[in-house]
């Protein structure tokens, strides 16, 4: 199928695509290999963490990963932890959430498309009732891929945090709803929290240079099985652990 071109007015070709579009797991591997190499985030656990989430990716259960935003680095800080850690063997079932002007250029779609990504069309870029029914058309894309038993990885923040690199911003409803739908398509995702520090930053709108950015620190939480009922709710409890995971990325860094 050929890659419709990603713009909001075409939200229905683009969504329909990626409902259908399949990675290739050896390349994915290869990038994901190659940035871990080049970057090298310090990983660590809560207690017990490292054995849970090893029994979680054997039992084929979906993730819904959630990782606080500080730098336009995290997409290659992230892909780099996640060959780095108990992650690795999921590497290649795992859709990314990225804005969609990421997509714009061809070759930098090649490889974002190649790592997972879904295009996200953004209320801050094209306005909030401009973006509503893509929104609807994103979040059903995720939920039927976490139900064929796929993994999702966001930013639930929503944009990168220039306030307080040690508190998790606002979280907005999206993921809970993405969660809620997936589990009326029969899908249980489990909630897997991953906290992510630079160290402490002067001015926080500044971004770290990317040699600074390859020592990040990475934190896992303990995976969440039982999710609440209501979207709301499940956007709260993903802001609440989150905020355990980047205490633990803080303090370890």
């Amino acid at each position: 199928m050929e890659p419709p071109e990603v713009m909001l007015e075409n939200s229905d070709a683009v969504y329909d695509f990626y409902l259908r579009h399949r990675q290739n797991r050896l390349k994915a591997k290869a990038a994901y290999a190659l940035l871990g190499r080049r970057w090298h985030p310090r990983i660590g656990y809560a207690p017990q963490a490292r054995e849970q989430v090893r029994a979680l990716v054997r039992s084929g259960r979906p993730m819904l990963i959630a990782i606080n935003h500080l730098s336009q680095h995290d997409p290659y800080t992230v892909a780099a932890a996640a060959w780095r850690s108990v992650l690795r063997p999921i590497i290649g079932v795992v859709r990314v959430l990225a804005k969609d002007e990421l997509f714009l250029e061809p070759e930098q779609r090649r490889k974002v498309d190649m790592m997972g990504g879904i295009p996200v069309f953004r209320g801050k870029d094209h306005g909030l009732r401009a973006v509503n029914a893509a929104g609807q058309q994103m979040m059903d894309t995720c939920a039927q891929r976490l139900a064929r038993s796929e993994h999702l990885a966001i930013f639930p923040e929503g944009t990168c945090n220039e306030v307080d690199p040690t508190q998790v911003q606002a979280v907005g409803s999206g993921v809970g709803h993405i969660a809620f739908r997936a589990h009326k398509l029969g899908a249980e995702p489990v909630l897997l929290s991953l906290g992510l520090s630079y160290g402490p930053r002067p001015d926080p709108a500044v971004e770290p240079t990317a040699e600074e950015a390859k020592s990040a620190s990475f934190y896992f939480g303990n995976p969440i099985y039982d999710l609440p009922a209501k979207p709301a709710e499940i956007a709260r409890l993903v802001r609440t652990d989150l905020q355990r995971a980047l205490d633990g990325a803080v303090a370890a860094y």
